[in-house]
């Protein structure tokens, strides 16, 4: 009788574990077709920081525009303005309160997550988050958390939200307890976007700063 429990025992784990995989795989596999489903993306972000304890630090007013593979544009409109942009070679960093432009070569290890996100780099994130589908059954929205991997990730939680098939929301949450909010609104996907709107000419009179490595 006590090799049968055990026996029993150990298939229903091993059942277990085995759901668990299939679980995982079709969230990736779904998450994965909501992003590779975008080849381009504008929309108005309003970000919110967030500190621990729950009150806003900052809000922020951005205008996006994304044209895969690597074009990004993030406007910070309010409350201080700033310009990020990259044509998947030059990266342009453009603070208009201190008259300056960093320009650098665009590293994609280095970018930032919300255009990891976006351009739908979900091979990295997979190697990175366990990636689990948390909408209730049978939603029409989904809702993916991603844990990091890694202790030393400087996150404890991300979740991407999806309102139907339309991006709806990006939560992060730092070790610290600090909690970065990205909501989108005005959401237009797959419309044409010129790859000029990537590359940035820099104001007469203000401070350029190269940082690309020239060999």
């Amino acid at each position: 009788m006590y090799r049968i429990s055990a026996a029993l025992l150990a298939c229903a784990c091993i059942s277990s574990v085995y759901a668990q995989e299939i679980a995982y795989r079709d969230a990736v596999e779904q998450l994965d077709a909501l992003l590779q489903d975008i080849e381009t993306l504008t929309a108005d972000v309003v970000q919110l920081i967030v500190e621990s304890d729950g009150g806003i630090l900052e809000e922020s007013e951005i205008q996006l525009y994304l044209k895969k593979p690597n074009g990004f544009y993030w406007e910070t409109l309010t409350p201080f303005p700033e310009l990020v942009v990259t044509n998947g070679i030059k990266l342009w960093n453009y603070q208009p309160d201190l008259e300056q432009v960093v320009i650098e070569d665009w590293d994609t290890g280095r970018s930032e997550l919300a255009a990891q996100l976006l351009n739908g780099e979900t091979e990295n994130l997979a190697e990175e988050y366990r990636i689990e589908l948390v909408s209730a059954e049978g939603s029409t929205d989904h809702e993916f958390s991603l844990i990091p991997w890694a202790n030393e990730s400087i996150y404890t939680q991300i979740s991407i939200n999806f309102s139907g098939t339309e991006l709806d929301l990006i939560y992060l949450e730092n070790k610290n307890g600090q909690q970065t909010v990205w909501r989108f609104d005005s959401v237009e996907r797959n419309l044409p976007l010129a790859d000029s709107l990537f590359e940035f000419t820099p104001p007469s009179g203000i401070e350029i700063i190269e940082n690309r490595y020239v060999q």
